[in-house]
């Protein structure tokens, strides 16, 4: 789709095709019976779309980086973490004022999806722009990897693997964040009810930092170094919980965990837009894919290994997530590769 439609068109059509179909959902959230399945079918089609709009917007930034010529994808993905943090904000705001579910997606299906559009129209990259990037790096790989070969497919998809095990220990931070830090605030370090639902916005807080830090540090150190410091830095943190469990320390240990892994996604998204033998926005699609289905198994994993030992014991799963991110950036970082914006 964003090969053949642009990625802006793809952003913008497939915000405002979100913002409605969670509208419908917003509708359907208080019914019951077979509405219900109408509900569970209308949030498919939101993770769907949502899949497909991340892969357009994560083209259009690695575009944009490369017209700039230096790292821009670590701010674009800080104002994911705005985003993610207002939107809790605003729920819990409606929540407390007793505004509908329904209401409340309406207008923010209206808001959002129109600057979406907006936002879209104006992030058009000249045409002349898009060609001389495309051929210029057609051009660098020509020789080495005849465009279409089958030997250049290979090394392409033996050089997407480990950006896609990159990002999975990235966004396995986010997970933890998302479904177990309040729990285990709250359970295992004894943080009252109300600090330890700042758990997320602390991790999420930590990482937006991070990630308005990233792009002068991949500036000056290049994007594989950056990301081992942040594997080593998710693994120190997941370590700092496990062996002192109590809230203060858990809270620092959660925000040196986010800190970490702020510059790990937009890193393999960024790599990935340049592999050479893939066609574009494929390796950046490939990536966003398995990085859900990593979703799938990272939190589940968690909760059995908490059933079978304790919550605290599974917050290995992320202190091997980080020394994961940290030998794979450090093998990337001794390994030459073309075209690294930064690096």
């Amino acid at each position: 789709m964003v090969r053949r439609y642009g990625a802006v068109v793809v952003t913008a059509a497939g915000s405002v095709a979100i913002a409605a179909a969670l509208a419908v959902a917003g509708a359907l959230g208080t019914a019951g019976g077979a509405l219900v399945w109408l509900f569970a079918a209308t949030m498919v089609l939101v993770g769907a779309f949502d899949a497909i709009v991340d892969t357009a917007q994560n083209v259009q930034g690695v575009v944009v980086e490369q017209w700039r010529g230096r790292s821009i994808m670590n701010s674009l993905h800080a104002v994911w973490s705005i985003g993610a943090a207002s939107g809790g904000l605003i729920g819990a705001g409606c929540a407390a004022a007793d505004v509908g579910l329904g209401a409340q997606m309406l207008v923010n299906g209206v808001v959002w999806g129109a600057l979406a559009v907006v936002s879209s129209a104006l992030a058009v990259v000249p045409n002349a722009v898009r060609d001389d990037l495309r051929d210029r790096h057609q051009q660098e790989h020509a020789d080495a990897h005849p465009a279409g070969s089958r030997q250049a497919r290979r090394r392409a998809w033996r050089l997407l693997a480990p950006l896609v095990l990159l990002a999975i220990c990235g966004a396995l931070v986010e997970d933890v964040a998302n479904n177990w830090v309040v729990l285990f605030l709250g359970q295992e370090a004894g943080a009252p009810a109300e600090l330890a639902g700042l758990g997320l916005t602390v991790v999420l807080g930590a990482q937006f930092v991070g990630r308005l830090l990233g792009d002068p540090m991949t500036d000056r150190w290049g994007r594989d170094v950056v990301a081992r410091a942040g594997g080593l830095l998710i693994a120190a943190g997941s370590a700092l919980v496990i062996v002192a469990p109590v809230y203060p320390l858990a809270f620092l240990g959660f925000a040196l965990a986010g800190l970490g892994c702020a510059t790990l996604v937009p890193a393999a998204f960024a790599a990935a837009a340049r592999i050479p033998g893939l066609p574009e926005g494929t390796g950046i699609a490939v990536i966003g894919w398995l990085m859900r289905l990593g979703f799938l198994f990272t939190s589940p994993a968690i909760g059995a290994l908490s059933d079978a030992t304790s919550l605290t014991a599974a917050m290995a799963v992320p202190l091997v997530a980080g020394l994961v991110a940290a030998v794979l950036a450090h093998a990337a970082a001794r390994t030459p590769r073309p075209t690294r914006v930064g690096a």
